[in-house]
């Protein structure tokens, strides 16, 4: 499938999306009782799981006086992809993903709090249909908020490609993804501006990178509210079964 197949006349794309627009997500936190953070993250038909243990004592080889250890395991279910093959936990594409995630994840923990200390976020792509970095990063930020990690702020991601040759798209599918045109990935701190990761697939023109790069920060913004109105939904909801009161939103 040509770049050209990708944006209709009428500016849809193959989803009925707008060029500028963000899939459907859905979140949800304290999915599991066992870790001391978890969250559940839809991003179109992408689904991801994330689970946080910590802080706890680092061991005395990784053990650092000043700042937490972050320890990061992505991994994918057999059944995530449509590809009938084993999916063995640790391969290289994992091992890419895991440093990838622990980039992101360690650029918005305020690791300072935490010396001597490690926290172990892992993530499970239960189905895969494009963005799984992000998903994963946006998982893993409401994972740690349930946990009550500090962070300086949320860290999101989103990724941006081109259709047609020169129209921007925001937060690519799979199927856009594997058309053959290049694809920016970016996790970054939207408050602040700060870029916390980015990663192309391929190159792009000189004259194109500014343009995909800004769709993808505006993609991050709109993912920041997506999860910080999540979060304090959840905040509501665990106060008034608390009986808290009134939690202002």
């Amino acid at each position: 499938m040509s770049n050209m197949e990708l944006l209709s006349d009428q500016g849809l794309r193959l989803d009925g999306r707008r060029a500028n627009e963000l899939r459907h997500i859905q979140c949800k936190l304290g999915v599991f009782s066992q870790p001391d953070g978890s969250a559940y993250v839809e991003q179109g038909n992408t689904k991801v799981l994330a689970a946080v243990y910590g802080p706890h004592q680092a061991s005395s080889k990784k053990s650092n006086h000043d700042e937490v250890i972050v320890n990061c395991q992505y991994s994918m279910a057999t059944f995530s992809t449509g590809e009938r093959k084993k999916r063995p936990r640790g391969d290289r594409k994992s091992q890419e993903m895991t440093i990838h995630l622990k980039q992101a994840l360690s650029a918005s923990i305020k690791t300072e709090l935490y010396p001597r200390s490690q926290i172990d976020v892992y993530i499970e792509v239960l189905q895969a249909d494009g963005g799984n970095y992000c998903a994963s990063v946006n998982a893993a930020t409401l994972a740690l908020i349930d946990a009550g990690i500090c962070l300086k702020e949320y860290v999101c991601a989103c990724t941006a490609s081109l259709a047609n040759g020169n129209v921007p798209l925001m937060d690519v599918s799979h199927l856009e993804e594997t058309s053959g045109g290049p694809t920016l990935t970016v996790a970054s701190l939207p408050s602040s501006g700060k870029i916390a990761f980015m990663e192309m697939s391929q190159r792009f023109h000189l004259d194109h990178l500014p343009k995909v790069l800004d769709t993808a920060l505006k993609g991050c913004r709109e993912v920041q509210n997506v999860i910080d109105r999540a979060v304090r939904e959840h905040v509501t909801q665990l106060g008034q079964a608390g009986g808290w009161g009134s939690v202002n939103k």
